[in-house]
């Protein structure tokens, strides 16, 4: 099978609208797009009523629907279904492995509602050693909830960079997107003062903070000037600043069209793990969050 832009269907809002939104990847990217949709033997608690010969018709049936609509609204695409029966973490992180991008949905609500992102969503994301991309709903009344579910892609691509662990490929993940996109790229980085200044940012001494921002910025320009070569009709702006970066991540995806995480691809003691800063975005970004595993 050639490479495709996949989406996983589960038949929920969030899995629809993530559809919507890989349908203008896939496009951009010149590429199919593939709806998969993965079920499992054991008790569907969601539908118990349900026997072991009707649940392959429904599984069969949803994402032909949701191919029908992809197709009236992107009539221009290669539109493929596809089922599985599996463990659906695992049967996603091998369609990671195999095709150009993941898609998924997510609830996305921000607050208490927004750790409903979805167990399976977050183990593809931990498992994975490729990029996933996470596609919120907005709620129903807000303003931007219709343009969500057509997939709409305005906004900037705002990139989140630890300088501490630098990564070619989230920021070559970042740039080409805003580049395919026509978008402007946003980079921002937060850091935190050494404890000797206390646990608030604004413990430091204003000397100090203006020398090590005036240091990580010049770490920052030279860290992205190789990209702006790769990708001179990308314009980038950079800001950074002391605070946290979970928080500035959140706040400027209010207007973006896409946040770029990076995920350090490594096992811990207790199993793989996103990262806090990944993780509190994922819960709380009102925009789409692609979160890209590296070194």
């Amino acid at each position: 099978m050639s490479r495709t832009v996949t989406v996983g269907l589960d038949g929920s809002r969030e899995s629809v609208a993530a559809a919507a939104w890989a349908a203008e990847e896939a496009l951009l990217r010149r590429l199919p797009l593939r709806l998969l949709h993965v079920w499992d033997l054991g008790p569907d608690v969601h539908t118990p009523l349900l026997g072991p010969d009707v649940r392959p018709y429904w599984a069969e049936r949803m994402p032909r629907k949701v191919a029908e609509r992809m197709r009236e609204t992107h009539p221009d695409l290669e539109t493929r279904t596809d089922q599985k029966c599996g463990e659906p973490a695992a049967v996603l992180c091998e369609a990671a492995q195999e095709d150009a991008l993941l898609v998924l949905g997510s609830r996305g609500l921000g607050g208490l509602a927004g750790a409903m992102v979805g167990s399976v969503a977050l183990a593809v994301v931990a498992r994975t050693r490729f990029p996933v991309i996470l596609v919120p709903v907005p709620e129903p009344e807000s303003e931007t909830a219709e343009s969500s579910i057509r997939g709409g892609g305005s906004g900037d691509v705002v990139l989140g960079v630890d300088l501490a662990h630098r990564s070619d490929e989230v920021l070559d993940f970042a740039f080409a997107h805003a580049d395919r996109r026509g978008a402007a790229l946003r980079v921002l980085h937060t850091w935190s003062p050494p404890p000797l200044y206390g646990t608030s940012p604004t413990a430091a001494t204003p000397v100090v903070e203006s020398e090590v921002t005036a240091a990580k910025e010049a770490a920052l320009s030279e860290l992205l000037e190789p990209w702006r070569h790769k990708y001179p009709g990308v314009p980038v702006t950079v800001r950074c600043r002391t605070g946290r970066a979970a928080r500035d991540l959140v706040e400027a995806a209010r207007e973006a069209g896409l946040v770029v995480v990076g995920r350090r691809a490594r096992r811990a003691p207790i199993g793989p793990r996103i990262g806090s800063v990944a993780h509190a975005v994922l819960h709380r970004s009102t925009a789409p969050v692609a979160v890209v595993p590296h070194p």
